[in-house]
């Protein structure tokens, strides 16, 4: 699934939260309703069958409740994408990464395997920690093993950990350092791994049993120096030359995006216009931001098409062709941005939210809802594939095309629906936890939804009327 994943450490972000953050995108040609819901223990399977892969797992008996943003049409199976349970741990799952053929042809995908439909059901309900997450999910795959490569983050509210599958049944998973943050744009992305902690404490480092074997016997090592010098006790294994890509693709499809974001978020880090290229193989996996990262930020990037460069595809200045040439953040196959911000200033029930939005990302809006719920808003959780603006969904859908197709004439309407939007959502958030709000965490929920719709009818309105005057059959003179 092409995406793009953003994670901050606590001491990176803007109060000391957690935060993670990734857009599920459809691939290409296709568009994936997605809806939020939360899902009692009692909803939760005791067997497991895959859709696609037709495996069959035993689950625990005890699941705990938690939130997810699956599919609207169950064809492709559940595509759980991200979600928060009630000992508030949130996973996103998953960003599709790549690998290479020595990998692949040393431990190959697993046709009958688990991917990206299945990960968030199996794991998310039986996880305190998001090291527990990682160990569990490790656990099936090297049990089951996977058809796919991806990426997977695990949050709790002290550490953040990224766990990515290394062929059909290996993985590793680092820690993101506190004060950093990480961007994955659908490539293979941790760029060393400690061996030594990974397999003696575990503190920052974790990966399959016999990783150290595979890698010694499959002669994946590719670091230079002292034959197996890396593989003993450098802090630095060269993970990328050892499991990633350096492909055409990455170049035009991946690695632009990374550079744009931290671009973004790190601008003195260096001369990004200048001494990196958006094309560039050795982009790192985390850097300290500039300021402290906010949840507006998170959204902006994985809105970003490049704004400022010669590649935004909107711009109306500069050299044409380099308009369009890199694959944006804000794509118009989004289906779903979920960020999940865990607070630890907060009390355990409320301690979690989830910011949802739906459709492209550079026309949509976010809004928090509290994650420790029972049930969720009509209005986000829609699950019909008829087209609706009765659905949070299909009206940002709508809501892009629309704009898009007349972008000079609607993006100012745009900015402020966001703004205004965006403002909204953290005053109804400060009224009701000084107490002012006096309503249930659902309530609270709903009122957000509400509000959201107003917002989102009243821009509607506002650009089918702009685009209806921009129709090429439109003519100035009056009947009569």
């Amino acid at each position: 699934m092409p995406c793009t994943t953003i994670l901050v450490g606590k001491k990176a972000s803007f109060d000391g939260s957690t935060l993670m953050a990734r857009n599920e995108d459809s691939g290409a040609g296709k568009f994936e309703a997605k809806r939020f819901v939360a899902v009692s223990p009692e909803e939760q399977p005791r067997v497991y069958r895959s859709v696609i892969s037709g495996v069959e797992i035993a689950l625990p008996d005890a699941a705990l409740r938690y939130t997810a943003m699956p599919n609207v049409l169950p064809h492709e199976g559940i595509w759980g994408a991200a979600g928060i349970n009630s000992a508030n741990v949130a996973m996103t799952a998953t960003e599709t990464l790549t690998s290479n053929p020595r990998v692949l042809g040393a431990d190959p995908l697993v046709k009958g395997g688990i991917g990206e439909e299945d990960l968030v059901t199996l794991t998310l309900p039986y996880i305190r920690s998001a090291r527990e997450g990682v160990l569990r999910l490790g656990k099936l795959h090297e049990t089951y093993g996977t058809y796919e490569i991806n990426g997977i983050g695990f949050q709790d509210a002290d550490e953040l950990w990224w766990f990515e599958t290394v062929g059909g049944h290996h993985w590793i998973a680092r820690r993101v350092p506190d004060d950093r943050y990480i961007v994955m744009p659908n490539r293979q992305g941790i760029d060393c791994l400690d061996l030594a902690d990974a397999f003696g404490a575990g503190r920052e480092n974790l990966c399959s049993a016999d990783l150290l074997e595979f890698i010694t016997t499959n002669h994946l090592d590719r670091s230079l120096g002292r034959a197996g010098e890396a593989l003993k006790d450098n802090t630095a294994f060269d993970v990328r030359g050892a499991f990633g890509s350096r492909s055409d693709a990455d170049r035009s499809y991946n690695t632009p995006r990374a550079w744009s974001i931290f671009r973004r978020l790190s601008p003195s880090f260096c001369d990004w216009d200048h001494s990196v290229s958006p094309e560039s193989f050795d982009l790192p996996w985390c850097l300290p931001p500039d300021r402290k990262i906010t949840v507006e930020d998170i959204k902006e990037a994985l809105s970003d098409h490049y704004q400022g460069t010669p590649y935004d595809p909107y711009a109306r200045h500069g050299d044409a062709a380099k308009r369009g040439m890199y694959r944006p953040v804000g794509v118009n196959r989004n289906n779903v941005l979920v960020l999940t911000q865990l607070r630890p200033d907060q009390p355990q029930e409320r301690m979690a939210l989830e910011w949802i939005a739906l459709g492209s990302n550079v026309f949509n809006a976010m809004v928090p809802f509290y994650s420790n719920v029972s049930r969720t808003p009509d209005y986000f959780s829609y699950g019909e594939k008829t087209v609706s603006t009765d659905s949070m969904y299909w009206a940002s859908r709508l809501l892009g095309a629309l704009a898009d197709a007349h972008y000079p004439a609607c993006v100012q309407e745009i900015e402020r629906y966001q703004a205004a939007v965006a403002a909204a959502s953290w005053a109804m958030l400060r009224e009701q936890e000084r107490g002012a709000g006096g309503a249930t965490r659902e309530e609270f929920n709903q009122h957000v939804s509400d509000m959201v719709r107003e917002k989102t009818d009243e821009v509607l309105q506002k650009v089918l009327y702009t685009a209806s005057m921009g129709m090429k059959n439109a003519y100035s003179r009056s009947d009569g």
